[in-house]
């Protein structure tokens, strides 16, 4: 076999975010078992369009002995694969299901109050110096999580100024240079991320906890991640956030 350029993925560094199965032309990449993949080397055609979009560096490009690629054979793969399925991007976040529950006779009218005391919410629209952000417990949303879980409001949103973002569909980098100065630039005491159990939503995490590091300040850190059901699988406290690499 000859020698030639061709994907190399870290699957240590992979959080299944699905990132480059959207940005692979060729449709060489598949999420199997929340981490990236490579179909068949005669897929890949060793330019790494794939790699820029990776949010956390766990693609390369390496020279090695590889099948050599087969355009005629992509072009065919790729028709199959844009043929509607059940999961166009092969991410488990965007199978669908159906959870519907019997409504009971009478539904009772929720008394919950909204809590949300800042505005713009979207991190993208958000200024990093907004006045709001001094002395704040700050909570950093998945946009899912809200339709999500019961109680958002009273359970997350109370007592802490918000911002949403999605990992998956918005610009990481971008996200992580906006974090970064705003956790610089403002006496901000605490962070809750609260994200969606899909692999995909975990980039919001990993995104938070870079931007952190990249302050200089040690603000404390606590995720809780969300059932796709609404239930809480997970919640957490951890006031170092750990070295990481930063996003590139």
């Amino acid at each position: 076999m000859p020698v030639r350029n061709i994907i190399k993925i870290d699957e240590d560094k992979c959080n299944g975010c699905g990132q480059c199965v959207v940005d692979c032309a060729e449709a060489a990449l598949q999420i199997v078992n929340g981490k990236a993949k490579l179909v068949k080397e005669l897929y890949c055609d060793g330019l790494g369009a794939c790699i820029g979009g990776c949010p956390t560096g766990a693609l390369t490009i390496v020279q090695r002995e590889a099948v050599p690629f087969d355009e005629v054979a992509t072009e065919k793969h790729v028709h199959e694969v844009k043929t509607p399925r059940e999961e166009p991007c092969g991410c488990p976040g965007t199978r669908s299901m159906d959870f519907s529950r019997p409504a009971p006779a009478r539904q009772p009218i929720s008394d919950e109050r909204p809590e949300l005391t800042n505005w713009p919410i979207q991190l993208k629209l958000a200024g990093t110096t907004a006045p709001y952000f001094k002395d704040a417990d700050l909570l950093l949303a998945a946009d899912c999580t809200a339709f999500s879980a019961v109680g958002f409001h009273s359970r997350f949103i109370k007592g802490r100024k918000v911002l949403i973002a999605c990992p998956k569909l918005d610009d990481a980098q971008l996200y992580y240079e906006k974090l970064t100065e705003m956790f610089r630039a403002n006496s901000i005491r605490s962070v809750q991320v609260v994200r969606m159990e899909v692999p995909c939503c975990g980039g919001l995490a990993h995104i938070v906890k870079q931007a952190v590091q990249a302050s200089g300040k040690d603000i404390p850190y606590e995720e809780v991640i969300i059932g796709i059901k609404g239930d809480i699988l997970s919640e957490g406290k951890n006031p170092l956030i750990p070295k990481l690499q930063a996003v590139t």
